[in-house]
């Protein structure tokens, strides 16, 4: 076996190049010998037993020592890992240069080619306004799991499952992975068409201790991060962690605030030398005043800081009555704004969502060559996320008019706002046989069901003042519109050989059959008795039904070869299918806004035509790469194609609270891309990373018909999503001192279906300094961070929400991003 040795830093290239990703069967733990005689080790999986049985005859040795002049080195030696090629690893010690609790999936799309993240907060906090791109998917599109655990979409109104943000605190994330190729068959999840990102909770501590970091930030902000370790508790070998992590801002504009409160606690026990069990608990509150979306008329016209119409309550109620009453815009507004831009300028609008999560795991040895990991899990989500609604009437307060001094009698407006409630149990079960021949067998379960309801209220808004959009949401001071419910049942099971043709070289396939079943839709509807009371409700659009989504034969075949010690191939070929999305009667999906373009005919006749109409989505994905990894270079290089089946959209047009929608079928799409990333390390510290990448996203359809007109889109790229990326980052390390600057490229983004508007390209730069003191009395590894983010303060469109237009700027779902924002942090452990 051969012996390479490489600095602390190349090592952390590898792992970002992914070089040798590993799966949860495999791992390499490393250890690190400072000057000052402490062991620091770490690791992305812990070695199983029986892996440990595997690897015997083909040791795994990590040897410790000083490099010349003092650089700290690793020695590593190779044997049996098995790598995934179009995966991507990212360590602990990665996360740890950024910003203390900015999202996971923003550092995924900071450090790896061809993946971009966008928010409207620097924390990417904000579900809302969020968008992650990943070779022609966004974050509703791809697998996600924690521990293995299926955490659903990570969506805004995430009605699958629960964003990665409120299922674990960012620091107690160890380590994750991604696939960027066809998927993972072992990483259950039934919105995955293409790519998977696997996030590994941290493991508790051997030795007692904890930690503790404090963050400042612009605009008030502060992150508390506070973590105790048990360490080992008695000769079982029983040990915990529980953590607390508390994060405030103000917003950037206009009123309000973010905070999360979030807390997890995880339990290992192991069970001799057979396996272990792992308990883990994670709680998250989140609460946000929301930014307003805007069109692309109101940004180039009103300003990055145009925002909602809080605390003048006045002009809210004036501008209101223009939205709803008239086709007009208030005095002053006139050549500037649109009736319909008037009408999404709003008093205000919040989130508010809670989610508790727990699973419990059993890994165990069944005998020397079978492996078994189950795991049943519970998730409950709950929350509220709403905005004043221009288009309904407080009735308590009389007749809407127009005064002669230009004030407005009456309340042309109230309160909506969605109650939401999730409820997600599950198992999965997994085996893991080493078989003969150098065949190594996965299969495995994963059964789910989720009930999911949404009871939209109405709130009135006082004579004076709105309502409390953070509280005081009781149902004795509501009105229901609407109640919607979902029961959703998913059985998935997939069944594949990894099978190692000669050391270096392997072969992968397999297949998986995924089967969803969702019944659901309204449980009442009260328009009736809203428009007699005097609400002036428009008409929602009551639909009932069951949708199956079923593939019963999803193949996926990989290959992966490592030779001449630097040199890696690659390719991966998968079958995906994505199930159908359920949310609200008013949102996108086979239940949502159904009726509205089709004059005289009943959202029920619509769905009732469209069941027998309409199929999942699926996609064939291909990819090719190749890689090369030396002490002074590290270069790759991906081609991918993607040909979409049944394509699924919900297209709209008009304000956010009243817009036109239809869910269709608009035909076939391909994709093409490359991703290209070179890596050089020219002096001892500097590491100099580019990458490129290039997405050909475009619809083959020439028909699709919208509102009684067809419309041809054949060679019409995909909305939202951008067709070039590039990033640049120098890291530069000094003893205790670290450096490093990135640069993000972003090209255009179509955001209509006819390609006739498009959100502009932008660059954005980002700055890094942190100093590690070491140890200090009681207390070690004593750092400081210093973080800008938006470098060059760019006025720029980040996020995009919900469903795309045919075609004009007449669809309210852009958000603007934050400006230049200064953090701090300091932290130690003991």
């Amino acid at each position: 076996m051969k012996e390479f040795r490489i600095s602390s830093l190349f090592f952390l290239e590898i792992l970002l190049v992914g070089t040798t990703v590993l799966s949860p069967a495999d791992a390499r733990t490393v250890s690190v010998d400072r000057k000052n005689k402490s062991k620091v080790t770490s690791s992305a999986h812990e070695i199983s037993p029986s892996h440990k049985k595997a690897v015997s005859g083909h040791k795994v040795k990590h040897q410790l020592g000083p490099a010349k002049g003092g650089e700290e080195s690793i020695l590593v030696q190779r044997a049996r890992v098995r790598s995934h090629g179009a995966q991507v690893g990212v360590t602990r010690a990665v996360m740890d240069q950024f910003v203390s609790g900015t999202n996971p999936m923003q550092i995924l799309a900071q450090t790896t080619p061809g993946v971009n993240f966008t928010s409207s907060d620097a924390f990417g906090l904000d579900t809302w306004a969020n968008n992650f791109y990943m070779r022609g998917f966004t974050q509703d599109q791809i697998g996600a799991t924690l521990d293995g655990m299926p955490l659903g979409g990570q969506g805004y109104l995430n009605s699958s499952g629960v964003a990665i943000t409120q299922a674990i605190i960012q620091d107690d994330i160890g380590g994750m992975s991604m696939s960027q190729g066809a998927g993972a068959l072992d990483t259950f999840s039934a919105q995955n068409l293409g790519g998977a990102i696997s996030y590994m909770s941290s493991t508790p501590k051997d030795k007692a201790g904890g930690k503790i970091s404090q963050t400042f930030g612009s605009y008030q902000a502060f992150r508390t991060y506070a973590r105790v370790d048990s360490g080992i508790l008695n000769n079982t070998g029983t040990k915990f962690y529980a953590s607390f992590a508390r994060t405030n801002s103000n917003l950037w504009k206009g009123v309000g605030y973010q905070n999360e409160l979030q807390a997890d606690a995880k339990l290992v026990q192991p069970v001799g030398d057979r396996g272990k069990i792992t308990a883990f608990f994670g709680y998250g509150n989140f609460t946000q005043a929301n930014y307003m979306p805007m069109n692309l008329n109101t940004w180039r016209k009103m300003g990055r800081n145009a925002t909602f119409l809080k605390p003048d309550y006045e002009k809210a109620k004036l501008w209101a009555y223009y939205a709803q009453y008239t086709n007009n815009v208030p005095p002053g507004y006139e050549g500037i704004l649109s009736n319909d831009d008037i009408g999404n300028y709003v008093w205000d609008g919040s989130q508010i969502q809670r989610t508790y999560l727990s699973y419990v795991n059993g890994n165990f040895d069944l005998f020397k060559n079978v492996r078994s990991d189950t795991t049943a899990y519970a998730g409950l989500t709950s929350g509220t996320s709403g905005y004043t609604n221009n288009f309904v009437t407080s009735p308590s307060y009389g007749a809407v008019s127009l005064n002669a001094d230009g004030t407005v009698s009456g309340v042309p407006m109230a309160l909506g706002m969605p109650h939401l409630y999730g409820q997600r149990l599950g198992f999965t079960q997994k085996f893991s046989i080493d078989a003969p021949h150098n065949n190594h067998i996965d299969t495995g379960i994963w059964y789910e069901n989720n009930y999911w309801s949404d009871d939209y209220r109405l709130y009135e808004d006082n004579l004076n003042s709105g309502h409390n959009s953070n509280s005081d949401f009781k149902k004795s001071q509501a009105h229901t519109w609407y109640d919607d419910s979902f029961n959703t049942n998913t059985f998935q099971f997939f069944l594949q050989d990894r099978w190692t043709i000669i050391p270096g070289m392997t072969l992968l396939a397999g297949f998986k059959s995924l089967t969803q079943t969702t019944h659901g839709g309204t449980k009442a509807d009260y328009t009736a008795q809203l428009e007699a009371e005097g609400w002036n409700p428009y008409y929602r659009h009551a639909v009932n039904g069951t949708m199956t989504a079923s593939a019963a034969f999803l193949p996926h075949f990989s290959f992966d070869y490592n030779f001449l010690d630097n040199h890696e191939f690659y390719w991966d070929i998968a079958e995906n299918l994505r199930a159908y999305d359920f949310k609200t009667q008013t949102s996108g999906g086979p239940w949502g806004g159904l009726g509205k373009n089709s004059p005289g005919q009943m959202a029920q006749d619509v769905f009732d035509a469209n069941k027998d109409k309409l199929r999942p989505e699926r996609t064939w994905n291909y990819v090719v790469g190749y890689r090369y990894n030396s002490r002074f270079f590290s270069g790759s290089v991906d081609f991918y194609h993607t040909d979409y089946y049944n394509r699924l959209a919900t297209i709209t047009q008009g304000v956010s609270n009243n817009a036109y929608t239809a869910y269709m079928n608009v035909g076939r799409e391909t994709v093409n891309g490359a991703d290209i990333q070179g890596v050089i390390r020219p002096i001892k510290g500097l590491s100099i990373t580019n990458s490129f990448g290039w997405a050909d996203a475009r619809y083959q359809s020439r028909s699709v018909n919208y509102g009684g007109q067809d419309y041809d889109i054949k060679g019409k790229r995909q909305v939202y999503y951008p067709k070039f990326m590039y990033k640049a980052d120098l890291t530069y390390n000094w003893h205790r001192a670290t450096f490093n600057f990135n640069v993000n490229y972003l090209s255009s983004r179509p955001i209509t279906f006819m390609n006739d508007q498009k959100v502009p390209a932008y660059w954005l730069g980002t700055l890094g300094l942190a100093y590690n003191f070491g140890k200090i009395g009681f207390t070690q590894n004593i750092k400081t961070n210093f973080g800008v983010t938006n470098l060059f303060n760019k006025n720029y469109i980040g996020g995009i929400t919900g469903s795309a237009g045919i075609s004009g700027d007449d669809n309210y779902n852009l958000f603007i991003a934050a400006p230049r924002e200064f953090y701090g942090t300091v932290s130690a452990e003991f």
